[in-house]
């Protein structure tokens, strides 16, 4: 249900200053398209359709890198859980969103405040909401700065005024939940959103939503397929009415090619997580058969939301493992066209842009041991299912080889970066009552402790490989805790790492070398990005820790960790003095 201009249903604190201080974020399709040539813009999640995470600034470089100073800071109020998200820097204006769905509009060389909005929610949901109350990401166009909220809404706010211009319930999450966490966005006229959803009763959907207006245009369900037109998708991929146990969310955003028309998409796992069913999965336990459209890379047409093509990483996920982060990055490399996702079983995946199909695949982590491999068609073999019971060592971990945290892939380098954990977990699968309505229930299926692999003690890297071919040309290990934040690589060949423990770093890109650090006094979960404002290039880093994974660093390594306050979170900017 769509109702526009309610603002009895927001609460806005409008600190707007003279008209015409600031752009508002004039942004369409078009302009998406051609982001790379705006070098000084950081206009969506991903930076880029591309999703490269990559700044094409070169005013910061390694010659002078040890100039750099913070230039201003913002905290966030009710920052539970950190800043979590990447911002945005639209013609000069930085935007972000902190918990409990709130968004600032900052002047991007000054800091100072433009306005701030604050979502009206139903705080006793969050409160029962395990997923929250983070907020990852949000897009802007058409001057309007687009945000998923944590009971169900997509709501639209003036890039200009700060007011909400409309919202539009798309999930019942009084009933469920379940609502939106990650970030829009924005293809051609619409906003594509997908929902939380790998451990609910819930078919996942993803969202198509007319961006001027708020009206939904599509749903597509990763579960089960859509109702009346994939019905096959149930009777070949789901036992009886298992279908129904749900799961799929498709949250982070993904990626988008122009050239084919085709949205990119990442979904969730199925539920329960964990299948006590163990080999026998085919044909026993809660969810029979390889569960589509579940762990999957989706090919959909962004205008209709059909199916274009599809891709299961994993058949029948029962690990976790699945490829929700949307990391999906677009490589073109002698004359091909790539795909190239780093997915949460350690495994990093390459697949055709043109055909969509699977092309190759190799391990980016050393310690994975659910399967042995993959097949012709990228499909685990070799799996390792685990029936109803104790098992050790299972790796990755559930957290995963590769967690939701963006890497980063340099054109000027041609390396992609990426942390890689070196963690496991021992379990015991049990067996729960298949959950076949939605409920306000998580359904996992296991208990679990985080553990070190067998190969040594848990640790992490960031590997500078060869996209394609998986060729490390430098690596740089972390044998405490590595980072869980966005990496970003830069035209003036820098690599800036946010790090665990609060430390903030920047290397070579070229080769790894440590050029610059300082200390940002919290740890990292969120995005890292570069723009210009006022001719001036900075770097805006999200610091704040707190999250499902951010628990197993305590448990880990303790300290820091255990002390390090999960109710802070503040924006550090940063530029040459």
């Amino acid at each position: 249900m769509k109702r526009h201009g309610l603002k009895r249903c927001l609460a806005v604190s409008a600190l707007v200053i003279g008209a015409g201080a600031y752009a508002a974020a004039n942004v369409d399709g078009t302009r998406l398209q051609n982001a790379l040539r705006e070098p000084g813009n950081w206009p969506t999640y991903h930076g880029q359709y591309q999703s490269w995470h990559y700044s094409g600034l070169d005013q910061i470089n390694t010659a002078n890198v040890h100039r750099l100073k913070e230039s201003w800071s913002h905290a966030a109020s009710r920052a539970v859980r950190g800043l979590q998200g990447f911002p945005l820097a639209i013609d000069g204006v930085l935007f972000y969103s902190s918990p409990y769905n709130q968004l600032y509009a900052l002047d991007g060389a000054t800091g100072e405040m433009l306005w701030t909005y604050k979502q009206k929610l139903n705080e006793e949901l969050v409160s029962q909401q395990t997923h929250s109350p983070y907020n990852r990401g949000i897009a802007g166009g058409y001057g309007l700065i687009y945000m998923g909220t944590l009971d169900g809404k997509l709501v639209a706010v003036d890039a200009k005024s700060g007011q909400l211009k409309w919202e539009t319930k798309l999930i019942n999450s009084e009933k469920l939940t379940v609502g939106f966490t990650g970030a829009p966005l924005l293809v051609k006229d619409k906003v594509i959103i997908g929902s939380q959803g790998g451990e609910w009763p819930y078919r996942g959907p993803i969202f198509g939503v007319n961006a001027k207006t708020g009206e939904k245009i599509w749903e597509f369900l990763t579960v089960g397929g859509n109702d009346g037109t994939e019905s096959d998708v149930r009777a070949t991929s789901w036992g009886g009415e298992s279908w129904k146990t749900g799961g799929g969310g498709g949250w982070m955003a993904g990626s988008y090619d122009p050239e084919s028309n085709t949205l990119w998409w990442g979904t969730g796992n199925p539920a329960p997580l964990y299948d006590w069913a163990g080999d026998k999965w085919k044909t026993e336990g809660p969810r029979p058969g390889d569960n589509l459209y579940t762990s999957s890379i989706i090919m959909l047409d962004p205008d209709s939301g059909k199916l274009k093509s599809y891709f299961q990483v994993i058949p029948h996920d029962a690990w976790d493992y699945d490829p929700a982060s949307g990391e999906l990055m677009h490589i073109d490399r002698s004359g091909k066209k790539y795909v190239v996702h780093p997915s949460k079983n350690g495994y990093v995946y390459v697949l055709d842009r043109g055909s969509m199909k699977f092309v190759g695949a190799y391990p980016g982590v050393d310690n994975v041991n659910f399967m042995t491999g993959v097949d012709k068609n990228g499909h685990p073999v070799g799996r390792r299912d685990l029936k109803e019971g104790k098992h050790e060592n299972l790796c990755p971990a559930i957290a995963g080889g590769y967690s939701w945290n963006a890497g980063s892939y340099s054109p000027k380098t041609g390396l992609m970066y990426k942390v890689g954990f070196e963690w496991c977990i021992d379990l015991e699968v049990v067996k729960t009552t298949p959950m076949l309505e939605p409920m306000a229930q998580l359904n996992i299926g296991a208990n679990f402790k985080f553990v070190a692999p067998k190969d040594g003690p848990a640790r992490g890297h960031i590997r500078a490989r060869d996209p394609i071919s998986g060729k490390v040309v430098y690596e740089i290990p972390f044998m405490k805790a590595p980072p869980h934040a966005g990496l970003l690589s830069t035209a003036g060949n820098l690599l800036v790492v946010p790090e665990a423990d609060g430390m903030l770093r920047m290397y070579n890109s070229a080769n790894g070398q440590l050029l610059w650090s300082h200390n940002n006094g919290q740890g990292h979960n969120g995005g890292t990005i570069s723009y210009m404002a006022k001719g001036k290039q900075y770097i805006a880093v999200m610091t704040g820790w707190g999250s499902l994974v951010g628990d197993g660093y305590a448990e880990l390594w303790g300290e820091p960790w255990v002390s390090m306050p999960k109710d802070s979170g503040v924006l550090k900017v940063f530029a040459l003095d």
